[in-house]
């Protein structure tokens, strides 16, 4: 029982401090260049300590959305410019889950190309155990309840997280870490429709057999495949979503 029964955990006064402005810059009540007052005053006005004002304002500079400069102050950046992909799922978290079309997108099609090339050097650098990691996902999701989401959502992202292990190249699956959070959120809501769960799994299925073969051609346009069911699947999912 006690393992279950995890602690209740209050929001952090930085968390807090953090979201308050991500809300103010991104709903654009900050408006871009304006500077902010001095932490020592922020800590007064919001009645925290000046730790909690630094620490959140750090934060908030390496997702691009502020910009801190010794001796001069603390600045409102321009996120389409100055941002990092930090900033996506507070985008996310700033609309409360409603998609905005022109993000959604753009996630889809930054997707292609990325997950088309590490599709195509998997196919040619895997190693004999990263094959084996890809027939145990792709059992675990064959055996998965369809009904539950959180189960295969982790599968779907394992795969293709494991796709880009197997290509050899360092970047891509921190890339894909650092998209980890959206990228559940949006397939949570693809998966909630228990029907793709063997159809997906299908397709990882003949997705792993290409990459062992070593067969790019196949795997390049199974992967085309994988990605053209899973938007217009997704944006089904999210309009019925939207309607309720």
């Amino acid at each position: 029982m006690k393992s279950v029964l995890a602690p209740l955990k209050a929001e952090s006064l930085k968390e807090v401090f953090i979201s308050r402005f991500e809300d103010l810059i991104l709903s654009g009540k900050l408006a871009i260049g304006q500077k902010l007052p001095p932490e020592r005053e922020l800590a007064l006005q919001l009645g925290v300590s000046r730790p909690v004002v630094h620490e959140g304002l750090l934060e908030l500079s390496v997702k691009g959305l502020v910009t801190m400069k010794p001796r001069v102050g603390t600045a409102v950046n321009d996120y389409r410019k100055e941002g990092s992909l930090a900033i996506l799922e507070s985008l996310f978290n700033f609309r409360r889950g409603s998609l905005d079309p022109q993000l959604l997108r753009s996630l889809l099609e930054m997707r292609i190309p990325i997950e088309k090339e590490t599709t195509k050097l998997a196919a040619l650098n895997r190693t004999d155990e990263h094959v084996k990691a890809f027939h145990e996902i792709v059992a675990a999701e064959e055996a998965a309840d369809p009904h539950d989401i959180d189960e295969v959502t982790r599968l779907d992202f394992d795969f293709h997280h494991l796709v880009t292990l197997s290509s050899g190249n360092l970047i891509y699956p921190l890339l894909i870490n650092s998209f980890k959070p959206v990228y559940t959120f949006l397939t949570s809501i693809f998966f909630s429709d228990p029907e793709v769960v063997p159809v997906t799994a299908s397709f990882h299925r003949r997705l792993t057999e290409a990459i062992e073969a070593g067969d790019t051609g196949k795997a390049i346009s199974t992967m085309s495949e994988i990605l053209a069911h899973g938007e217009e699947h997704l944006l089904k999912m999210v309009a019925r979503m939207e309607r309720r």
